[in-house]
C-alpha cells in the first residue's frame, strides 16, 4: 500500500507586527471608553484616578502626572487638567499636598471594573495560557524597547 503526501500546504499563522499590537489596543481601548463614557469619565482621567486608588502611598499631583505621563506619553499639561476635572467631579480631593481618591472615585472604578469583567472574560477567555505568557514576554519587551526609543528621541 502507497501513501501521498498531503498536497494541502499548512496555513501560516500570522507573525505579531507593530500593527496588530494597535489594532488590538484600539479595539481594547474602544471597548473601555464606551464603558467609560457612560460613566462621565475619560480614558486618560480613568489611568490618572486609577493610579491614585492603586498607589501604596499618598501621591502628590507631580506623582500622579508622571504615572499617567508614563502610560499614557501624554503631554503633561493635559494630564493636569484630567486631575483638575478629576477634584471639579469629587472623584479626587486634595489632603495637604497630596490627591487621594473619594469614596465616589473608588466606587466609579468598581462600577467601571464591574462593567468590563464580562466583556474582558469574552475577549482573553479561551486564549491558552501559554500564548498568554509568549504574548506577556512579547508585549514587556516591545514596552521596553519603545520606552527606550522614546526616550532617545525626546533627549
Amino acid at each position: 500500500m502507497t501513501t501521498t503526501a498531503s498536497t494541502t500546504a499548512p496555513t501560516a499563522e500570522p507573525v505579531a507586527n507593530a500593527r496588530d499590537l494597535a489594532l488590538a489596543h484600539y479595539a481594547a481601548r474602544g471597548v473601555l471608553e464606551h464603558v467609560l463614557a457612560r460613566h462621565g469619565i475619560t480614558f486618560q482621567q480613568q489611568v490618572a484616578l486609577r493610579a491614585a486608588l492603586t498607589a501604596e502611598a499618598p501621591q502628590t499631583p507631580d506623582d500622579l502626572v508622571a504615572q499617567a505621563q508614563d502610560s499614557l506619553k501624554a503631554d503633561p499639561a493635559d494630564i493636569r487638567a484630567s486631575l483638575d476635572e478629576l477634584l471639579a467631579e469629587r472623584l479626587l480631593a486634595a489632603d495637604g499636598p497630596h490627591l487621594r481618591p473619594t469614596d465616589a472615585g473608588r466606587e466609579l472604578i468598581a462600577a467601571v471594573g464591574a462593567e468590563t469583567a464580562p466583556v474582558s472574560a469574552r475577549i482573553w477567555g479561551g486564549i491558552p495560557a501559554a500564548d498568554l505568557t509568549a504574548a506577556g514576554r512579547v508585549l514587556a519587551l516591545v514596552t521596553e524597547r519603545a520606552n527606550a526609543e522614546l526616550a532617545a528621541l525626546t533627549a
